[in-house]
């Protein structure tokens, strides 16, 4: 078995390759595109109605509550400043009532009258709100607008909230199937070297990492970007000049930003190592409990745990200590920005060169201008968790580690009707290089035959019975189906007619009977009643609370190893396959469950090709032929008495074990 169980990711960790990732993930978009165009013109509008809000505070301050400029729309200068005057409309009889009481100060045109500002605290309250009633309807329909603006930015946003999440679940659903699908194909020389705990990692937690950046990340990139373009456009059209003291800071963020994405990127890596490290560990500790307990190793197990948790706490920290100074900095700069624009600009409004409400338009824009980037820190921690899971789960669908399919030609490719004969040809193999399991196995096994393999421990028995059905390919030679060399053939057309019993057989956490019919769960009741009957399962299905239907937990917690193996034998019955392979099915049962593993076992081999793997000699004393096997090669072949009769390597095994045992 291979030795190396380091992860395969580690060799690959901290490589910046950020925009290669981006340029990867672009295709998962793809399928919503036409939702993600229409999201962008959703961002277009918000951002319009964003920037317009103060705006209209703005023409509010200038045009109805503090006046500042001439009906030529310039902004007065200190020479103009003085002959600012408020129209009055005397057309409207309150109005003009009102302007009878002060002729002094109004000089009448017709059917229009007008008041120097300056003269304006002269005229009582009462008075002056009927002079101004022109400025009260158009600062209520000002409010008016701003309220339906506003009403309109929350229904967009809401809708873009809904198509971005809505997007998102997609392709994270799109993605989680791609990467389970790949998983579920790859050799099984992949799960010998990579923790299950760091598997389920890539498929939930970097998953839904991967989720996070196209619902926040995604949303920044479009909706924040395009608001702080347009921002910063209206504040040089306002006014250039206070608009390049306002960005003074800049420099400064950016900087900030450079520094801060330079050390968040290790520390993001570090910590989705740990996560994968902690859930590999707990796995672990779950699967072993029995021995950790039987052992007394609680508090060896702990201190282990203790350690990793403790490394994934300092990475935290670490981590907290970089927003905790990035955050209060964008925050500083920020104050600064807007003491930068009531300095000069309140100087500008002093000097009547600049209206009170351009400087109230641009403290606004200023604040909208740093909450995306306030936001900064929140965006890029998405993206680097997402990067830093991306790598992983594109390590793992760059991982070739797959028996290669041949391709399937316009007629289907071959078939095979029944199994003939298997037959290994010069088959060598090993699972790390250089060290061979198999050496130069030739034998072939035919149609109706059942042939048996003994020998010592780590003889090489299991592997053989794993390059049957394909679960790997030979190092050297081949191993044929009817003459054909698997490597040649689509699993499928092969694997469908054969059945394995394991020496540990699995078992899903399903119920019985989810366990024997997966493949065909409308199986008629008499055949089903035929199979349980077969496999002699009557026992365990009576006893069951619920027959068939009841769960058996994780694993089969809930039956003993002999009834796993009666199950197993049930599942191969319900395959109706036309070869059975055997690993070591009896090995570590008590004698009256073997009986009963003896009797199915002859049930299912009858009129069916057979390879059984044995480790007690009573099972194979009835084989038609029996291979002996030693540090991976076949040493002896031949019946039982012939076997004795040669009085070598198994006729040694047998005096060893006179019982068979």
């Amino acid at each position: 078995m291979p030795t190396d169980y380091n992860y395969f990711e580690e060799t690959r960790l901290g490589k910046p390759y950020d925009l290669a990732l981006l340029r990867r993930m672009a295709p998962l978009a793809r399928p919503h595109r036409r939702l993600l165009a229409w999201s962008v013109a959703r961002v277009l509008l918000i951002t319009l109605f964003d920037i317009d809000l103060p705006l209209l505070t703005k023409c509010a301050d200038d045009r109805f509550i503090v006046p500042g400029r001439q009906e030529t729309g310039a902004i007065p200068t200190a020479e103009t400043a003085a002959g600012r005057r408020l129209g009055v409309d005397l057309s409207d009889p309150a109005a003009a009532a009102a302007a009878g009481r002060y002729p002094d100060l109004l000089q009448a045109e017709g059917a229009q009258a007008s008041i120097a500002f300056e003269d304006l605290p002269k005229v009582a309250a009462g008075d002056l709100e009927r002079l101004r009633r022109g400025d009260l309807a158009g600062l209520a329909w000002l409010t008016l607008a701003f309220v339906l603006m506003s009403l309109a930015g929350f229904a967009l946003n809401f809708a873009q909230a809904l198509v971005m999440e809505f997007m998102g679940q997609r392709i994270m659903h799109d993605l989680r199937m791609r990467l389970f699908s790949h998983i579920q194909n790859l050799a099984l020389e992949f799960f010998t070297r990579n923790p299950v705990g760091r598997l389920v990692t890539r498929l939930t937690s970097d998953v839904q990492n991967m989720y996070e950046l196209f619902t926040s990340f995604v949303s920044f990139l479009f909706k924040d970007l395009l608001l702080l373009i347009g921002i910063a456009a209206v504040m040089l059209a306002l006014n250039w000049k206070l608009a390049l003291v306002t960005f003074a800071v800049i420099p400064a963020v950016a900087a900030a930003s450079i520094v801060f994405a330079r050390r968040a990127r290790d520390i993001f890596r570090i910590l989705r190592v740990q996560v994968a490290e902690i859930n590999s560990r707990f796995s672990e500790t779950i699967g072993g409990m029995r021995v950790i307990q039987l052992f007394r190793r609680e508090e060896a197990n702990y201190r282990r745990f203790e350690a990793l948790n403790h490394e994934n706490y300092l990475a935290g920290m670490r981590q907290i200590r970089v927003l905790a100074v990035f955050m209060p900095l964008v925050e500083v700069l920020a104050v600064v920005a807007v003491a930068l624009i009531i300095w000069y600009g309140g100087e500008r409004v002093l000097d009547q060169t600049l209206s009170l409400g351009a400087l109230v338009a641009f403290t606004a824009y200023i604040r909208m201008f740093f909450r995306p980037l306030r936001d900064l820190a929140e965006k890029y921690n998405i993206l680097q968790n997402a990067m830093s899971s991306a790598e992983r789960i594109f390590l793992v669908m760059d991982t070739t580690t797959m028996l290669p399919q041949p391709a399937v030609t316009a007629g289907g490719g071959p078939a095979i009707e029944a199994i003939d004969s298997v037959s290994f040809d010069r088959v060598d193999f090993a699972y790390v290089p250089g060290e061979r399991v198999l050496k130069s196995v030739s034998f072939e096994l035919r149609r109706g035959e059942t042939l048996a393999v003994v020998g010592p421990t780590g003889a090489g028995k299991s592997t053989l019975v794993n390059l049957i059905p394909r679960l790997y390919d030979p190092t050297a030679g081949s191993v044929r189906i009817n003459g054909c060399d698997l490597r040649t053939l689509p699993s499928g057309v092969f694997r469908d007619k054969m059945a394995l019993v394991m020496q540990d057989p699995f078992l899903f956490s399903g119920s019985l009977r989810r366990n024997i019919f997966e493949t065909d769960p409308g199986t008629e009741p008499g055949r089903v009643e035929a199979i349980i009957a077969a496999a002699n399962l009557q026992a365990l299905a009576a006893r069951l609370p619920q027959g068939l239907d009841t769960p058996l937990g994780e694993g089969g917690a809930l039956v003993s190893s002999g009834e796993r193996q009666l199950i197993s034998i049930a599942r191969a019955f319900a395959r109706n396959p036309q070869l059975i392979l055997f690993d070591e099915a009896t090995s570590y049962i008590d004698s009256q469950t073997e009986q009963l593993i003896q009797q199915a076992l002859s049930r299912l081999m009858r009129h069916r090709t057979a390879l059984v793997v044995a480790h007690r000699l009573s099972t194979v004393r009835h084989a038609d032929r029996i291979l002996v096997m030693n540090r991976g090669r076949i040493i002896e072949s031949g019946s039982h008495p012939e076997l004795m009769a040669l009085k070598g390597f198994y006729y040694r095994l047998h005096q060893l074990h006179p019982n068979g045992s």
